[in-house]
């Protein structure tokens, strides 16, 4: 996951208690869904382009 996001793993971690990624804690290891992370990406990407654009 934090590779997929080009981030730490303590901030994936964050990001999962601040329920921010949906995710499963199953034997030990969070679990996320593919779908999940690109609906993220895709937020955080269009909030960027907002951003740029009020720039």
């Amino acid at each position: 996951v934090a590779d997929y996001l080009n981030m730490k793993e303590q901030t994936v971690y964050r990001l999962v208690q601040q329920r921010k990624i949906p995710a499963l804690k199953i034997g030990g290891q969070w679990k996320v869904k593919a779908e999940h992370l690109d609906k993220m990406f895709d937020e955080m990407l269009q909030e960027k382009l907002r951003e740029i654009q009020l720039n």
